[in-house]
């Protein structure tokens, strides 16, 4: 049985990283020729590591499901990146940073991690500069900054309302180079279908090329997961229809404890959902928070145009609750408490489902010029899918499901619990507890993958100096193949009735009633019970056209959804267990009289890390306790 060992280095806080950095293993440059490394994912983590290892001499295989690395959800990033650079002299630092993440997490993320996230986070914004990435300026040329959700700072550097999708330009530029230069190796089109491991360690994956419906063998002697979030375990999110955690699952299920897995981040702007036809929901930046002021009427049931409800009938409820940070509180707590107003029957809009997010007085203030140049692509995104100008009445928006605190867990190399394997970006637990500020994913991905991982996968590599190249023809790989091939032979040949999209859209609903913003022990318990009885049915009565040795996306579709299923117990598992409410997870029975989350430190100051119990059998937790020397634990309040 693995154990949790999170190798924490000694010595103060703020020169653990630095001190650690300088006592790790280094491989020669004539070594690294030697040594094989596969990045599965392309997003900023992925992509980064890819190129950052590539360049450093080792030999990189990087995969990714889609036609281009440029297509990773990192694209659909909006609002902004964060950085303790305190170019605005507010008073910003390192520890400030680091401290509003943890506060942000609710004191659920371990210390050692988040202070090294932000102390990167301006080696991150250098870099992103010298790549090109073209963050806004002021008027003299300099850098500028606005603010997010949870913080009273503006350290937030943005790229107008298209943040990732410019971060990821720049990232693919020196993915681009690196691949010209030969030291690393792009398989587009290519899914993980398993992990193999060989002597207890990683040292390849089984692949289907999605194009011809071959099955390949991939060995290295490491292996580094950056495959994102599973937030569409709820079906309908703000994540890319094809975001998954079927790689991560994978690995789990090989022996890589899963961590806090019921931490999902709830979006507190998103566009309503509009039509029961919807695959997707789409994001309206956290930014706009900047400007925008939130707001329901003060009647129940209102059907006014909004534009002629006077300010005297208008509750901004934010602004009203948390005077101190208004409507920049984090994204917990501004979710819930527009599910509250909408739960109360004060919510707008046909299904009463959405409050209004109103520019009317950023635009009076600043004119109408002003607010275009900060969110004018994120506006007619806004128009284009709902036909409502948002420059002249408000936004209609909703929560939705976003991104995944829990995943693989990691100890501070970022390795799991197989030797071998590392787990990246959002694709691990590490940094944000159990809820993420805005601004923080681009960040801590993109460290992990340029400036983290690069000194702790070679300390491990040194090692593996003298081990030849992994053979493919080893029994491990052919039986690791004979498996992903029997499994999706068995999804073929159920040929019932309902595709896998129509399964997953059931298991989302469940999830979202149950699972979601709002949980008790008795949704959860029923969630369990429902989920179980839809698994069995879609191992009954799933149908999937088609065949395995050809394009087929309904064939990749009923793998993620038979996946999502076995995660969906874990995180029902999970936030029983967990009786708590701290950040995003909020359990209905441990709530402060005025509705606020009410943590339980003396029973659950811990990382559950959950270790597969084999098919049929409970899952085991383990417990990572967190210890806090410098964060000052106490009452999250942002009133």
């Amino acid at each position: 049985m693995a154990q949790l060992n999170s190798k924490i280095p000694a010595g103060p806080l703020a020169e653990k990283w630095t001190k650690y950095k300088d006592s790790l293993k280094l491989v020669n440059p004539a070594n690294k020729k030697k040594l094989d490394i596969i990045v599965v994912g392309t997003g900023l983590s992925g992509a980064s590591a890819a190129s950052a290892l590539g360049e450093l001499g080792f030999n990189v295989k990087v995969f990714c499901f889609q036609d281009t690395p440029r297509r990773a959800h990192s694209v659909a990033a909006q609002g902004g990146i964060n950085a303790a650079k305190n170019y605005q002299n507010d008073g910003d630092s390192v520890y400030r940073l680091f401290y509003d993440m943890i506060k942000g997490g609710d004191f659920r993320a371990r210390e050692a991690n988040v202070y090294r996230a932000a102390e990167v986070s301006n080696q991150v914004i250098d870099h992103y500069t010298a790549l090109g990435v073209p963050f806004a300026r002021d008027y003299g040329g300099t850098l500028i900054n606005r603010s997010f959700g949870g913080v009273q700072v503006s350290r937030t550097f943005y790229a107008k309302g298209q943040t990732g999708q410019q971060c990821l330009i720049g990232v693919y530029s020196s993915l681009s180079r690196q691949i010209n230069l030969g030291t690393v190796k792009m398989f587009p089109r290519r899914e993980m279908l398993d992990l193999v491991l060989v002597g207890g360690k990683a040292r390849g994956i089984i692949t289907r090329n999605l194009l011809a419906g071959d099955l390949e063998r991939h060995s290295a002697h490491a292996v580094v997961l950056a495959t994102g979030g599973y937030g569409t375990i709820y079906y309908l999110s703000t994540l890319a229809v094809g975001s998954n955690a079927s790689a991560a699952w994978k690995a789990h299920r090989k022996g890589a404890f899963f961590a806090n897995p019921s931490l999902v981040q709830i979006h507190p702007t998103s566009v309503p959902q509009l039509n029961e036809f919807q695959s997707k929901l789409t994001l309206m930046s956290e930014s706009l928070r900047n400007e925008g002021r939130i707001w329901v009427p003060k009647e129940k049931a209102d059907k006014r145009h909004p534009n002629t409800i006077p300010e005297e009938e208008r509750d901004y409820y934010l602004e009203r609750r948390y005077p101190t940070y208004g409507n920049l509180v984090p994204r917990d707590v501004g979710s819930r408490a527009a599910k509250e107003r909408c739960d109360a029957g004060y919510g707008v809009g046909k299904t009463g489902l959405a409050v209004y997010m109103d520019f009317r007085d950023a635009i009076k203030k600043q004119g109408k010029s002003a607010i275009e140049s900060k969110y004018g692509n994120l506006f007619k995104m806004y128009q284009t899918i709902t036909s409502i100008n948002p420059y002249e009445e408000p936004m209609q928006i909703y929560p939705a499901g976003h991104y995944t605190m829990g995943g693989l867990w990691v100890d501070y190399n970022l390795m799991t619990t197989i030797p071998g394997l590392y787990a990246i970006g959002e694709a691990n637990f590490s940094d944000h507890g159990a809820n993420r500020l805005g601004a923080s994913s681009l960040m801590q991905c993109t460290g992990d993958g340029y400036f983290i991982l690069p000194y702790t996968i070679t300390d491990y590599l040194a090692d593996e100096i003298k081990t030849p190249r992994i053979s493919t023809d080893l029994k491990e790989f052919e039986e690791a193949e004979k498996n992903a091939k029997a499994r999706l032979e068995k999804l073929i040949s159920i040929n019932g009735t309902q595709t896998a999209s129509t399964f997953h859209k059931r298991l989302g609903k469940i999830m979202w009633d149950y699972c979601g913003m709002v949980r008790n022990e008795a949704g959860l318990k029923k969630a369990a019970g429902l989920v179980s009885e839809l698994k069995q049915e879609f191992w009954s009565d799933l149908k999937v056209p088609g065949r395995m040795d050809d394009i087929n996306q309904d064939l990749e579709k009923a793998g993620r959804v038979a996946d999502f299923f076995e995660l969906a117990d874990l995180m029902i598992t999970d936030a029983l267990n967990r009786t708590e409410s701290c950040g995003a997870h909020f359990r209905e029975e441990s709530q402060t009289p005025d509705g606020e989350a009410q943590r339980d430190d003396s029973r659950f100051s811990y990382v559950a890390a959950w270790e597969f119990g084999g098919d049929g059998n409970p899952h085991v937790l383990h417990k990572e306790p967190l210890e806090f020397k410098e964060a000052e634990v106490k009452v999250r309040s942002y009133k």
